[in-house]
Parts: C-alpha cells; structure tokens; sequence
C-alpha cells in the first residue's frame, strides 16, 4: 500500500527515536575495520591441516573462473555483508547508526511540492550499510508498478479471475491483459516450461513493442527471451569465442560482466577507452587504433560492445555518434552487441535514446548488412524488477545456420521463467492512453524517472564539491562515476595494504561510513586514474545524509593524508 510521504515521515520520526546514538570515532574504526583479518576463517587454513590433498583446490578449478572477476559483487561488498552481520549481534560495534529518515526530514516535506506526489517505502530503516554497488533499485525503497504486479498475481493464480471478488481488487485492464497472456501460455500454467526461445505470444508483444519504439518492423523469430540480459551476453560470448585469438573490444571503464564473461569463455578482451575530457565520448578513431593494434598482436576481433546509456559512465550516445558507429562496424565485418538496458533511464532533455536497430535501418542496412544483437532488461528503467529476471535479445544478422546453434545453445537451459517472460512483454507493452490502469501507470513511471534525475543531480554537485573529485553529468542510466585525485601518502597506504588506491578510499568509506562504493579499478579505467561507482538510487529521502556523511569522510581522509 502506497503511502503519501508525510505520513510516512511522521511514522518515521518516531521510529528514529530508538536508532543509536551517533558515534564520531570514524578514524578509530576505519583502523579497527580494515585491520581485521579473516584468514583464520578462510579454506586454505583449516584445510592446512589435513594430510590428504582435497580434490578440489584453486590449483586444480578451471582456471578461467579464477581468471573471471566481478566487482560490483566483490570484496568491498563481502565486507559489508560481514559488517552488516557485526552489527546485527552487536549494534554499536562500528560507528555508523541507522539510516532513518529523521535526519532529513524537511527535505522529506518538501516532496510535496512536486507533480506527480511522490510515493515510497523504506525498507531499509533498520539497516546499518546502504547499498550504493548495484543498480537494485526495488532493494533500496523503489517500489514495483502496479499494473506489471496486478498482472503477474493474477497469471499465477488464474482461479481467482472468476471470482467477484477480483473485479473490485484489479483493474479491468490488468484483469484483460491476464487473460491474453494466459491463452498465449499452453496449459495456461506458468509454471510449466516454454519455449526456448520464449513464449510466442509474448515474442509477439516485444516485437510490436519494438516495431512502436522504433518505426521499424521487428520479427519475433528473432527474439530470445532470457533470465534477465545476464544470460544473453554470455549465450553470445560461448557464440562468438573460440580461443584467446579471439577479441571482444569493449568501453573501458566498463560492465564487469563483460570481462567476466570474456575470461570465462577464453577469450581477450580489446579495450577501447571512453573520453572522460569529453563526458565519456566514444570516438571511433579510439575503436579503430584499438582494433588495429589487436590485429597486429594476431587477435582476431569478433564483436564490438556498445552500451547505451552507459554504464558506469552515465552517457548517453547522440545519433550521429551511433551512425559512425554501426558505419564502423559494417567496414570492419564485426558483430555490434548493444546493451540497451537503460534506454528508459535518460535524465537530460537535449538527449534522446535511439535504438542501434533504428539508427542502422535508418541509415538503408538491413539484417544482410550487419550483424547486431540488441540487449533489453526488466531490471532497469523505471520498473527496477530486478529478482524477476526477465530479458532479451533481438538477434538480426545471422544466417539461418548460425540462428539453429544459438536456439540449440539456448534449448541447454530449456527455457527463461515465466514471471520474467511475462514481466518483458508487460515493459514492450505497458498501458496505453484510454486504458483504466494509464493514469496511475503514468504517474508511477513519471514520478520514478524525475526522482532519479533530481537524485542524479544532487550528488552530481555533492561529488563536485569534494576536494580532488570531478564528476560528469549523469545524463542517463542509474550511477555517477567521479574521478578522485588521492594523496601520494593514500597511493603509499593503499600499496602496503596491498589494495588499489581507490579500494583503499571505499573499505576506509565503508567503515566509517557503512556507504558501499565501488571502486573504478573493478570497471578498468585509464591507468594513472581513480575512480569510484555510486548508484542513484538511494531513496531520495535519503540523499542529504549520504551527502552529510560522505562529506565528512572526504575531508577527514584528506586532512588525514594531505602532503
């Protein structure tokens, strides 16, 4: 149940009458925290002690999976598991207190002044570490649109379509759409296997939705719906990649699950830098010296990854960037990849997301001119359904041999779930003008949107004003990626810690803190720079405290280290 956000408040002030008091030892934790060790705990010392040599060891895994990293799920985040652990038997072990709405009130009242009413819930009152390393928006308050869940229950339970009941509880058009969706599932069972491709129905939804973004006709034949992006990146990775011969050229700084994927399929990754000079340009004289000087190293570049808007960086692509860019590919014989997942998330009127599919019809290339794969998710935009795991690729380009081993690759995993199937078809084909559900839908997607832009902006300029960081405008998707100048003296700390100075800068953040950071080596970047990913995603109640105590941080750890 929605609620209006000064009832809320209210109910929050006098929750936060309990939290913790504040304590202002951040130095003194940061020391006690990072000077933890848990090699006690780890494998390799209590299986020291055994004669025998275990089966499996770290000499004897494949060693791509070792080779394989992920950051936005990597140490830093293990440590704040642990913390957040610490904390729950023992609440005043580090320094940090609850991230009750009580410290920013005012601001919460002061919602009220925009259109559509901002509506929230905040599960993470109680909690102690605030999650800014994932683009997870449902964890961190946003709540799921009401006509994507109202036709999800109502699939999954179809017995209670007949009931009276119903009628007054759901929508008329949620109630309609249900029942189209369930004609289209064999059995009308959802939980039953599909298709492996997907359900043709829905494959029919997505292909009209995309035919409408796009102005062009799409064929559902070409659609395979996945267990969110994830799946079909690495379905196209194990398509593409023979050997360590083969190059994949990817944005550097860039998504670790490409690089990951990459690792674990066994083959290079071709770096291509963004200009942060630039707002993180993609120029394609970049994209040509990198793929001429892979070739000269005998790689055989296979694929170029285009991802719009960005991630980490926040950018989206003006058009006629994007038409160099499929011009480029089509002279260089490579396959485009494009990651669309956050075509929803643009913040900044002078820019508009145009799918590579539109951009290279437009420009008179067919499917027989270049090979392209098109990468969508229902865990980004405005619905942020995340744990449904629900996504696609549109394929186009291939030939009808290469089509039979991708569906073969596919057929392995026998087939997506079916929430997620559902939820992609409902995010191609939301409520429409005349709908009953399209005011409320409306209001739901307009108010999440604004909100992450006004987010966006707010830590844009709190980034700006820290001494040593420069941050770029985040015109779309859901993270900031500041540049930070550190200390010699933090390089030197960092290097006998034996951690990258930026991972040095977010555990000390951490712990001082309880805020979760990436840091920007775990994306690559420019060597010689730093840099570190926040999400935009903390509710916007939240802001100003995070703001309030990242800025005390900074400039105590500067004080700290300064020449």
């Amino acid at each position: 149940m929605r609620r209006f956000v000064i009832g809320s408040a209210r109910n929050l002030i006098e929750s936060s009458r309990q939290k913790y008091q504040f304590k202002r030892s951040i130095l003194s934790s940061s020391y006690r925290f990072l000077s933890s060790s848990p090699a006690a705990d780890s494998p390799s010392s209590s299986s020291s002690s055994s004669t025998m040599a275990h089966p499996v060891s770290l000499n004897t895994i494949n060693p791509k999976v070792i080779e394989c990293e992920y950051a936005v799920r990597g140490e830093i985040v293990t440590l704040a598991q642990k913390l957040q652990e610490e904390i729950q038997t023992k609440p005043d072990a580090h320094p940090f207190e609850e991230w009750t709405l009580g410290e920013s009130v005012s601001f919460i009242l002061s919602l009220r002044q925009y259109s559509p009413p901002l509506y929230f819930c905040s599960p993470w009152l109680n909690s102690n570490i605030l999650y800014c390393n994932i683009g997870n928006p449902q964890s961190l308050g946003q709540q799921p649109i009401t006509f994507f869940r109202e036709v999800l229950a109502l699939c999954d339970h179809p017995a209670i379509l007949d009931k009276s009941e119903t009628q007054g509880l759901f929508s008329a058009d949620s109630i309609e759409r249900a029942w189209q969706i369930l004609d289209q599932i064999p059995g009308r069972a959802t939980g039953a296997y599909s298709h492996s491709q997907g359900i043709k129905g829905l494959r029919d939804t997505i292909a009209a939705g995309i035919e409408a973004r796009d102005g062009f006709p799409a064929d559902p034949n070409d659609i395979f719906l996945t267990d969110g992006a994830s799946p079909a990146v690495h379905m196209m990775m194990q398509l593409l990649i023979r050997s360590e011969k083969d190059g994949i050229l990817c944005p550097i700084p860039q998504y670790p699950l490409y690089s990951a994927s990459i690792a674990l399929h066994g083959g290079t990754l071709v770096p291509y830098y963004l200009d942060e000079a630039t707002g993180w340009g993609l120029e394609v004289s970049e994209l040509r010296k990198q793929l001429e000087t892979s070739r000269s190293k005998g790689i055989t570049v296979r694929a170029l990854v285009v991802i719009n808007p960005g991630n980490p960086t926040g950018q989206v692509l003006a058009e006629e960037n994007q038409k160099a860019i499929v011009e480029f590919c089509k002279q260089e014989g490579l396959v485009l990849l494009a990651d669309e997942v956050y075509q929803e998330n643009v913040y900044v009127p002078e820019k508009k997301f145009h799918s590579f599919k539109k951009v290279s019809r437009s420009m008179g290339y067919s499917e027989k001119d270049i090979a392209l794969v098109s990468f969508q998710s229902v865990s980004k935009g405005y619905y942020g359904e995340c744990g449904k795991r629900g996504g696609y690729m549109e394929v186009t380009g291939f030939g009808a041999d290469v089509r039979e081993q991708i569906y073969k690759v596919a057929s392995v995993n026998l087939c997506s779930n079916i929430s997620g199937q559902i939820l992609a078809s409902l995010v191609m084909s939301p409520p429409k003008v005349g709908d009953e559900s399209y005011e409320s839908y409306s209001a739901e997607r307009d108010g999440i949107l604004s909100s992450l832009a006004r987010r966006a902006k707010t830590l844009e300029d709190a980034f700006n004003k820290l001494e040593g960081v420069t941050c770029n405008k985040a015109e779309g998707a859901m993270y900031l990626f500041p540049r930070i100048d550190l200390p010699e003296k933090v390089i030197k700390a960092a290097e006998a810690a034996k951690k990258a100075p930026d991972a040095y800068y977010c555990q000390r953040l951490l712990a001082a803190t309880g805020i979760v950071f990436v840091p920007g080596s775990g994306f690559r970047q420019v060597p010689g720079t730093w840099h570190f990913r926040c999400t935009i995603l903390p509710q916007e109640e939240k802001i100003p405290a995070i703001v309030t105590r990242l800025t005390d941080f900074h400039k105590s750890f500067m004080d700290e280290f300064r020449g």
